[in-house]
């Protein structure tokens, strides 16, 4: 990806977060959430935000197994 484009933040339905180029639509299963803007501030964004990196059917397993 080039830093010379504004990039917008992304979320697919596990809870995992990319960039996308601004001027294009977010494809299917991927919905916009966060800033748009330089790469690096969209990238600062996530590191921020997207705090657990397993997938949310994988939380949701293990959270069966989790002891009380």
């Amino acid at each position: 990806m080039d830093d010379n484009f504004d990039y917008k933040v992304l979320v697919n339905s596990e809870g995992q977060y990319s960039i996308w180029p601004e001027t294009k639509p977010a494809p299917v299963g991927w919905e916009e959430v966060g800033p748009t803007g330089a790469k690096a501030q969209v990238l600062e964004w996530i590191e921020k935000n997207w705090t657990d990196m397993r997938p949310i059917s994988l939380r949701a397993s293990m959270e069966k197994y989790e002891v009380s």
